[in-house]
């Protein structure tokens, strides 16, 4: 058997992760996987043909030592999943930013550093919203992300304000029409589209992540939402093993990029019978390419 290791971190209470389902695809293809934590010392790296990352979901709480450790992987021989660059790169919410300038239909979003409360409320302005959403640069799960209007005045921005003090951070106008009709969540496994899911927030919440609450349930997209996603497959310098494609649809009616993620998404294979054996094909492919 050839050996993998999905990479995940220490603790996975309370995040929900179907990634074990994965794992008898593997072996059938041939790839016997073992999970490590990305926090772990002395691993051997070099004991394993691929490292796939997946479930790393405090990553962006140490985003230096995990680049470092990547960085370790990579430097073994050890094929990684998704390619070093590509994380660099997508490891930081600026990259929205490069595909906007690539002519991709992406959410706006302006950017900034260590702000007053002035600062934060000018982006309504900017933004020409009366609502808006901030995040930091570096974020996963929808850690240190507030939705703020217009009406919450300059106590709610002094208390955000504070929240990003010495740090980077994004706004963007907040879409509605996530309230009701969701994200919609494209996956592709080997540049190929595989499955896709729709994610709404709870009652009375914004955020669609599991963890918050959210809904998720199978999701057929037509043809030309499959079409976008693709898309924003081919804007990259390198290929994927997996990536997910996250779109909203904005108060015109056209679908924009929420994100791309190509780090460590949940790729939901519990929604989509086929999806896992998909993935590991993908990877039996990726490895012999």
């Amino acid at each position: 058997m050839r050996r993998c290791a999905f990479l995940t971190t220490d603790n996975l209470e309370g995040y929900i992760s179907d990634d074990e389902l994965a794992v008898e695809p593997f072996r059938e293809s041939g790839w016997a996987v073992t999970a490590v934590s990305w926090r772990s010392r002395d691993v051997d790296w070099g004991g394993f043909e691929a490292v796939v990352i997946r479930t790393t979901w405090d990553y962006h709480l140490d985003a230096g030592a995990f680049l470092r450790v990547l960085e370790g992987i990579d430097g073994s021989g050890t094929r990684l999943a998704n390619p070093l660059p590509l994380v660099r790169w997508n490891a930081r919410k600026t990259y929205l930013r490069d595909l906007a300038a690539r002519g991709l239909p992406v959410v706006p979003a302006v950017w900034g550093a260590s702000p007053d409360p002035a600062a934060i409320e000018s982006h309504f302005d900017e933004l020409g919203a009366e609502e808006i959403v901030i995040k930091p640069v570096i974020s996963a799960t929808a850690y240190d992300t507030f939705r703020l209007g217009r009406r919450h005045g300059s106590d709610r921005a002094a208390e955000i304000a504070a929240v990003f003090a010495g740090r980077e951070y994004m706004a963007q106008p907040f879409v509605a029409k996530i309230l009701d009709e969701g994200e919609r969540s494209l996956f592709f496994f080997g540049g190929e589209y595989s499955h896709a899911v729709r994610k709404t927030p709870k009652p009375e919440d914004f955020r669609v992540q599991e963890e918050h609450g959210g809904l998720i349930e199978a999701f057929q997209p037509p043809a030309g939402l499959v079409a976008l996603g693709r898309r924003f497959l081919a804007a990259l310098d390198h290929p994927t093993l997996y990536a997910r494609v996250d779109l909203v649809r904005l108060a015109a009616g056209d679908y924009a990029l929420m994100e791309l993620e190509l780090i460590e998404p949940s790729l939901y294979f519990r929604m989509a019978p086929g999806s896992a054996h998909r993935f590991a094909q993908a990877l039996v492919a990726w490895m012999d390419r």
